[in-house]
Formats: C-alpha cells, sequence, structure tokens
C-alpha cells in the first residue's frame, strides 16, 4: 500500500508496459505530452479489451503557470448515419456490436497527432514519431502476454462476438481463447504501426491507412466513408473548471461527463465532507447522494454534443447550480435510484515530467472490445461509441449525421492551493465520476496516501464495466457494519469481491509544490506506478 516516490518523472497506467514505455520517453529527455503518446501506443497494444486505435481519446494538459487545457479527439458519426438510415436497415435501436455499432470516426491517433503538434511546438519536443510508437510496434509484433482481465473478457463476451467480421482473427488464435500467460501476436495491427511511424500519423484519415480503412468498413455494412475520416480533426479545448475549497479542479468538457465528475466534488465541498469520519457510512453515503443529485439534475439533463446544449458547460458547476443540490441532500436517507445506463471500458493514464508538466490522458473504444469488429487490412477493432445515441429524435442524445456521442470518459486534474498538482482518473462507464470522487476526497479532503487511497475499498452506484445491475456495489473489505447501516438508510447493497475489477482501473500521480512526485496505481488492474 506505500505510494511510489520520485523527484525526475513518474508515469502511472493500468498495465505495467505502458508505465514503463512512457517513462523510457522520460528517461530519454522526452515531455509528458511524447511519454503519454508512447505509453498510449503500447497500451492499445498490450490491453486490446479494454482499448484501441480504433476508439477516442481526450488530454488534459496543465504546464506551470498557465491555465489547462486540453485534447478531445473525439469522432463524429457518419455522414450518412441518421435515424432514416437505420430504419432503412430495419432497426429500432442502434446495436451495441456489429458493423451497425461502428458508426463514429476513431479520434484517438489525431488526439495523438495533436498532441504531438502541442509537445514540438510548446515544449520543445524532438522525440519521432518511430520512436515514440517502437514499443507498440515490438509488442504487437512479437506477442503481448495475455492477462487475467483479457482471457476473462474475452470468455464473457465470447458468444456475441465470435462470429463477427475480423474478430476471432485477431482475438481467437488458433480459434480458441487465449489463456492468462500465453502470448498472442497482431502481426496486421503491427503493420498498421510501421506504417503510421513512417508515413506519419495523419496516414490514419488522408493516407494508404484511411482508404483500406473505408473500404474494409463498407464491405463490413459500417455508415461510415472515407469523407467522413478526412473531415475529422482533432480539437484544443478549454476543460471546465470548478472552484473548490482545496483549489481549482479540471476535468474535460462535453461530450463527456466531465462535468459531473466535478459537479459531485462541488456538492460534497458545500456539504462540508471533510467534517464526517473518512471511509465511514456517512462518507460513503454523502459521496453516492452526490452522486444521484448530479446524474439526474445535470447529466441526465444537459450533457451532450455540445453544439446542441442549451447551456454552456461551465455553468454546470456554478453555484447557482451546485447549491441546490447540496441541499437536496438528505443525510440520513438514499433517494431512490434506478437510472437505466450504460456499461463501458476504458483505460486512464497519468504523466508528470521533470518540468512539473502534467498529462491526464483517456482512451477507449466504449465496451470490451468495442463493436466487435476487426478490419482485415489494418487489424484495427473498431469503437461502438455511437451505440450511445439514440433512434429517438426527442432524446437527448438523438442521433445526428456529424454529431458527436455521449462519452463517459474524463480526465482529470487538480491544482491545490499549496501548490501541489494531481492528474488522476480512471475507467468504468458511470463509475468513473464515483472513483474520482473517492481518489480525490480521500487524497485531498482526508490526507492519505495516494497508493492507500487508490487501494482502499470502493462503492460504485449502478451499471459499469462488466455489471449491469443497478445497486449499490460495496467491495467485500468494507466494515459489515458499514454496509448493514447503508441498507438501513434505504440503500440497494451488494457486497463484492475484496479488490474488484468492477470498480475500475484508477492510477494518480501528486507533485508537491517542492518537485516530490508520489504515485499510485489500482491494484485491480495490470498496472504500475513507475518513477525516476
Amino acid at each position: 500500500m506505500n505510494s511510489v516516490f520520485a523527484t525526475r518523472g513518474m508515469f502511472v497506467a493500468p498495465h505495467a508496459l505502458a508505465a514503463e514505455s512512457g517513462l523510457a520517453v522520460l528517461r530519454e529527455g522526452g515531455n509528458a505530452l511524447e511519454a503519454m503518446i508512447a505509453a498510449a501506443a503500447t497500451i492499445s497494444v498490450v490491453y486490446p479489451h479494454m482499448n484501441g486505435i480504433g476508439g477516442d481519446s481526450f488530454w488534459l494538459i496543465h504546464e506551470p503557470g498557465k491555465e489547462p487545457i486540453s485534447i478531445d479527439a473525439c469522432g463524429r458519426a457518419a455522414g450518412i448515419a441518421s435515424r432514416e438510415w437505420y430504419a432503412l436497415h430495419g432497426v429500432t435501436a442502434i446495436p451495441h456490436r456489429g458493423p451497425l455499432a461502428a458508426n463514429t470516426v476513431a479520434g484517438t491517433v489525431s488526439g495523438w497527432a495533436q498532441a504531438v503538434l502541442l509537445a514540438r511546438m510548446r515544449w520543445d519536443g524532438h522525440v519521432s514519431t518511430k520512436r515514440l510508437l517502437e514499443d507498440a510496434i515490438h509488442y504487437a509484433e512479437h506477442g503481448i502476454v495475455v492477462t487475467a482481465s483479457q482471457a476473462t473478457s474475452t470468455q464473457a463476451k465470447l458468444a456475441e462476438l465470435k462470429d463477427l467480421p475480423g474478430f476471432a482473427t485477431r482475438f481467437l488464435p488458433g480459434g480458441a481463447v487465449p489463456q492468462p500467460g500465453t502470448t498472442m501476436r497482431q502481426p496486421t495491427l503491427a503493420a498498421t504501426m510501421r506504417q503510421l511511424a513512417k508515413r506519419g500519423l495523419n496516414d490514419f484519415y488522408q493516407g494508404d491507412i484511411a482508404h483500406a480503412i473505408a473500404a474494409d468498413l463498407a464491405n463490413a455494412g459500417s455508415p461510415l466513408t472515407l469523407t467522413d475520416l478526412q473531415k475529422h480533426e482533432a480539437e484544443e479545448r478549454a476543460p471546465v473548471r470548478l472552484d473548490h475549497s482545496l483549489g481549482a479542479i479540471y476535468n474535460m468538457a462535453p461530450p463527456t461527463q466531465g462535468v459531473i465528475s466535478l459537479a459531485i466534488l462541488g456538492i460534497l465541498d458545500r456539504l462540508d465532507l471533510g467534517k464526517v469520519p473518512a471511509d465511514s457510512a456517512d462518507y460513503v453515503h454523502l459521496c453516492v447522494e452526490a452522486t444521484k443529485q448530479a446524474f439526474r439534475q445535470i447529466r441526465d439533463r444537459y450533457v451532450t454534443d455540445p453544439h446542441y446544449m442549451s447551456i454552456h458547460p461551465q455553468q454546470l458547476v456554478a453555484d447557482v447550480m451546485l447549491a441546490p443540490l447540496a441541499q437536496a441532500v438528505d443525510r440520513q436517507h438514499a433517494a431512490p435510484w434506478g437510472n437505466p445506463s450504460a456499461p463501458g471500458d476504458t483505460v486512464w493514464m497519468g504523466c508528470i515530467d521533470g518540468a512539473g508538466r502534467a498529462v491526464s490522458f483517456i482512451q477507449s473504444i466504449y465496451h470490451e472490445f468495442g463493436s466487435g469488429i476487426v478490419l482485415p487490412q489494418t487489424g484495427i477493432n473498431w469503437q461502438n461509441r455511437g451505440a450511445s445515441f439514440s433512434l429517438d429524435p426527442k432524446a437527448l442524445q438523438a442521433l445526428e449525421p456529424g454529431r458527436k456521442p455521449f462519452h463517459t470518459l474524463n480526465p482529470a486534474l487538480a491544482r491545490f492551493k499549496d501548490g501541489a498538482v494531481m492528474p488522476y482518473g480512471t475507467m468504468g462507464g458511470d463509475g468513473q465520476p464515483q472513483t474520482q470522487c473517492a481518489v480525490f476526497t480521500r487524497i485531498g479532503v482526508y490526507g492519505q496516501g495516494v497508493q492507500a487511497a487508490i487501494a482502499a475499498p470502493r462503492w460504485l452506484l449502478g451499471r459499469t464495466w462488466g455489471q449491469v445491475s443497478d445497486t449499490l456495489k460495496l467491495e467485500s473489505r468494507f466494515d459489515p457494519a458499514l454496509v448493514a447501516e447503508l441498507g438501513r438508510r434505504g440503500h440497494d447493497t451488494e457486497v463484492l469481491r475484496d479488490y474488484d475489477e468492477t470498480m475500475g482501473h484508477a492510477g494518480a500521480i501528486k507533485r508537491s509544490a517542492d518537485g516530490v512526485l508520489e504515485g499510485g496505481f489500482d491494484p485491480r488492474s495490470d498496472g504500475a506506478a513507475a518513477g525516476y
């Protein structure tokens, strides 16, 4: 439970090889953005059920003395992906698997490209794209060691994925679910990565790779076209800021639910969370009730593609919005719950370099293995993020051609009044704001060590990665008396394993004002916190 400490640089990831790829770039003189690109490429290969280059990514970037910025690398819906198009294909709801689920551009590689530009233009970056993709190419070509997480996910989703185009070729070597500890090669993906290293990352959208992607998507029956790829660009945007009693907390603007993670912390700040004992029934109850208020009153009413929103995202964390929600929290009784939501998975990674520059990063293909289709010419597993669209024209997330889908993804970063900086985050669908709440409050409000705060037992209300029930889930390491007290207050509790992957893969790095780095990774993952 001890944190990792360092002074020159640190990287945290839910897979140890990704953390080592990032740290290696830092050791070679690269900056935090360059290190993150290398790790993002590596983890897309070594943790393929969780993320990949067929998905989206979001970046939150901090430079000392400047306001943070963000990169929105979210792909839009295909130009022909209308409600009428789906009606012609005989469906009344967008499926979660198969070609009809592959209806949004994969934006993550454009985020890497934008990060390369920022690294060179603003931070004197010099590391070549070839070097940044070097580890990913090696692991794809020579083989990854299959994790228990990958094997379990493959087996659990086998029935719905095994017959989808290309899935078996990439993910069922020899026609069977790969077992933990065995090696799995991905030669077609390796060739794609080599092409990106040689021709540049923009080849994904404008070059030979783009043409191959478009042809394979068309053959599979996806609505995406070459024009959709060519029109795509990552966007540099201002994040949303919450003014907290401990400092300023930043997160991604819509279409992500970053404002919800901030709203939960803003509500708890107004409830004087620090006056209740850490990790007590009062603590968990208040965090859960704040989550209900933020989900129902903000997320499910307002958060969507910002071009379709009726309110500016920053207003969603203003006092006029949060104060009434804090007042609505009953300290002794649980509010009703049962909102429908979808599970999801992703990876969060964090980095701080020797100059104190920090990156909080998240990359996803949405559900485990995304849409499930793998493109034969490139080996790319395409995301199903567009399954979050609704075919109801009155819905908040109504499908429109060119619209950005709603994202659970939201990388976070805090700047404390004492001069400390902390990128933090997690994977896990609806669990992301809740786990961010646990990590921030345990470290910031209660002063717990970074690793101890991440490893401590967690809770989760509703659905997330691997789960579909709406109960309040608690790890079994919580005191049974606490669980009983939550039940007495009206929570529908469910006890899971000691360290349950349902709770997500969290991580954080805290850099104090004197430059000391303290990092922690999630023992529920295959990760590491690596520093030097």
